[in-house]
């Protein structure tokens, strides 16, 4: 028996391995290890994500206020966009790479994305040309906001090792719905007469709650695992029992360079770049197909806080669900939902119909907000929590390629081949990624030899 160290007192631990050789760290609760129960990093994690969303699901809703008031193109702003994704998918893998060795802790790596946060509104704000912009917002605040979503997605998956799904749902639905209020103040009140004002009230405001969130966040240790769950014996709660049964721990901690190494990783990417892509494409040209269709701003903009409010709602109730389905199974159906919505768009949209074009919306926002939790506690799954800051860095950095496409690209498409051909090409993608989905296996569970006597050992 090994005791650890812990705020003013020791708390024996012990580690035990499974029969796939798999090691986990029984012993210390979540109180001992921080004095406060685990659920707080679930609630804390959740408003850091809020704390960035309005950069990317708000800002279209922007664009005529910036258009006049910069004289920046329509392209320019699309392209701010997706280079801000680009940017928040490139920090991914090197943040998981820093925090995972130590030498950036969860707080410091809050601290720099509330920085970034408040940076991408002042350029908005002032920038004298548009690279300032692309500096400020699209590079410094995408960086930042990439910080506080790998950190935050993370951490939940950490803490909650047994049962992931539902509480990493949550948490990454807050980088969704955090959005609405914005959706509205910049549709509705934002003009050349407050925008300055009004952006850097923003800013500042985000950068203290995403600060505040970012204080209290504290890693387990590695191999962690709940006192009260026996890693080698089935549940007794039955929630417990089924989440593992239908979603079994990875069959060991791989590093990156293992992960890498497994085709099933390079499929998760793929299938993550392209419905990625269309969640974001959904993101940025919802807005201005609406308008174009003839409906309000209003409705317009209704419809965006709708498609953010089921978009974050549906991440924690997909997490919930796919504890209960399994994740792959609850995946391959979020795609065929996302695909099937593109189409039912842009028939809403050039009917006119706008109680269709809301359901739509909606539908819209669920399956885009429903991939990332999947993915995410997809990968912890397959390639186990220690380096899953990571390893899902490496599937979410499809991510730098799919915002390009989704904003940048899909402006180019629209202006060749109109709307129509956009949300069409958008939808049969979606449905592809649903086959893609098929072939996502588990790595090394097939080649597990039961063993009827697992290791027991005291740690050190």
């Amino acid at each position: 028996m090994t005791t650890t160290s812990t705020i003013g007192h020791t708390v024996p631990y012990r580690e035990v391995t499974d029969p796939g050789g798999r090691v986990y760290r029984i012993g210390e609760t979540d109180r001992d290890i921080m004095r406060r129960p685990r659920w707080t990093m679930v609630l804390w994690p959740w408003v850091g994500m809020m704390g960035i969303s309005s950069s990317e699901y708000a800002f279209t809703s922007a664009e005529d206020t910036l258009h006049a008031a910069h004289l920046w193109s329509s392209g320019h702003i699309f392209w701010l966009m997706g280079v801000w994704v680009f940017f928040q998918a490139a920090v991914a893998f090197p943040a998981g790479q820093l925090r995972e060795s130590g030498r950036l802790p969860a707080r410091n790596a809050m601290m720099l994305g509330a920085l970034g946060t408040l940076l991408g509104y002042l350029s908005l704000a002032y920038a004298p040309h548009v690279v300032v912009a692309y500096i400020g917002f699209s590079a410094f605040s995408g960086m930042g906001a990439g910080l506080v979503y790998a950190t935050c997605v993370n951490m939940v998956g950490k803490w909650y090792p047994e049962r992931k799904g539902g509480k990493t749902g949550f948490v990454n639905g807050g980088f969704a719905y955090g959005s609405v209020p914005f959706v509205f103040l910049f549709t509705s009140v934002l003009d050349l007469g407050n925008y300055q004002v009004l952006l850097v009230s923003v800013g500042m405001g985000l950068c203290v709650l995403v600060a505040v969130a970012g204080w209290f966040f504290k890693d387990p240790p590695k191999n962690w695992w709940p006192a009260d769950v026996d890693p080698l014996k089935a549940a007794q709660d039955p929630k417990i029992r089924r989440a593992l049964e239908k979603n079994p721990p990875a069959v060991k901690q791989y590093t990156p360079r293992e992960a890498v190494r497994t085709p099933v990783l390079w499929a998760m990417w793929f299938c993550l770049l392209c419905t990625a892509g269309i969640n974001i494409f959904g993101i940025a040209f919802q807005v201005p197909f609406g308008k174009d269709m003839g409906f309000a701003n209003g409705i317009v903009a209704t419809a965006m806080s709708l498609k953010a409010i089921v978009n974050g709602t549906g991440r924690g109730v997909i997490g919930w669900i796919s504890d209960r389905c399994g994740r792959r199974n609850t995946l391959i159906i979020v795609c065929l939902v996302l695909g099937s919505a593109q189409f039912g768009v842009l028939v809403s949209g050039s009917m006119g119909s706008m109680p269709f074009f809301l359901l739509c919306s909606m539908v819209s926002g669920f399956g885009g907000g429903a991939i990332f939790p999947l993915f995410a506690a997809m990968t912890a799954d397959y390639f186990g929590e220690n380096n899953n800051a990571s390893n899902y860095g490496i599937v979410y950095s499809s991510k730098l390629i799919s915002g390009l496409v989704g904003s940048g690209m899909g402006a180019v498409v629209v202006a060749a081949w109109d709307y129509r051909g956009a949300f069409v090409i958008a939808g049969c993608v979606g449905i592809a990624s649903a086959f893609l989905a098929l072939f996502l296996r588990q790595p090394g569970r097939a080649q597990i030899v039961p063993n009827p006597r697992p290791i027991s050992r005291d740690a050190g």
